[in-house]
């Protein structure tokens, strides 16, 4: 764990409140400047923990998936951002959590286990960085690992048009349509104890059935978002990465 502990939970009253804030302003504010529609909202859970597993195409994608519920959501970010006490607290209020960039892995699948043990959603990337394209890239497994190593649910996004919104080294926000369509949860299906390891063949069959359904959620939410991409973008194309 990182010495940045102190701004690990942002449970207190104040930070809850300033989240309530926060959203209200930046959510409202995205739902109107990209005309933001959004397809089934109740496929998330009222109450208990969650993965929340969108397609990754721009930063707006993180404002975007936190209007989607009025639930606090949990993000990873790196540790030094929290070198700021104050700065810290802001971010630990808007739900993210630090995390040591360079350290293991498990660290942050300890933490992100953590979270999810404490009944709260949190949201990760499968495909990691930002892509581009019309294709779901080959999938990271840590998603899908710490969804069946903390016997929570994953529930798919698919966020078409914020690759026009925000792409990759724009200085401006632009008022692109943005459509997002919310899968039915996966749930896990193998039974996983305390201290157990989580078995490799179900890692990759849950894997393969969230890569699947993120494509199909992707491909729907590209309907109506005003544009397309171009045809040489194809489902052959190779992954593209920060």
């Amino acid at each position: 764990m990182t010495r940045y502990d102190a701004h690990f939970v942002g449970q207190t009253l104040p930070s809850k409140a300033f989240y309530r804030f926060g959203r209200f302003i930046v959510s409202g504010g995205i739902r109107v400047y990209t005309r933001m529609s959004i397809i089934g909202r109740e496929n998330l859970p009222a109450t208990g923990a969650y993965v929340l597993s969108p397609v990754h195409r721009s930063y707006i994608d993180t404002p975007i998936s936190g209007a989607l519920t009025t639930r606090r959501l949990r993000f990873l970010g790196k540790d030094s951002m929290w070198s700021s006490r104050w700065f810290g607290w802001v971010l630990s209020s808007l739900g993210a959590i630090p995390v040591t960039r360079g350290s293991a892995d498990r660290e942050a699948m300890k933490r992100a286990v953590t979270v999810l043990e404490a009944g709260e959603p949190l949201v990760l990337y499968p495909e990691g960085e930002r892509k581009s394209g019309p294709v779901v890239q080959s999938m990271f497994d840590g998603a899908v690992y710490i969804a069946l190593k903390a016997g929570v649910p994953i529930i798919p996004v698919g966020i078409g048009g914020s690759e026009r919104v925000m792409p990759k080294s724009a200085k401006f926000i632009y008022p692109r349509k943005v459509r997002v369509v919310i899968g039915e949860a996966l749930h896990p299906n193998v039974p996983v104890g305390e201290g157990s390891r989580v078995p490799r063949s179900a890692i990759a069959a849950q894997s393969a059935a969230l890569h699947a359904e993120l494509q199909r959620l992707f491909d729907m939410s590209m309907v109506g978002v005003g544009w397309s991409y171009p045809p040489e973008t194809s489902h052959d194309q190779n992954a593209t990465n920060d």
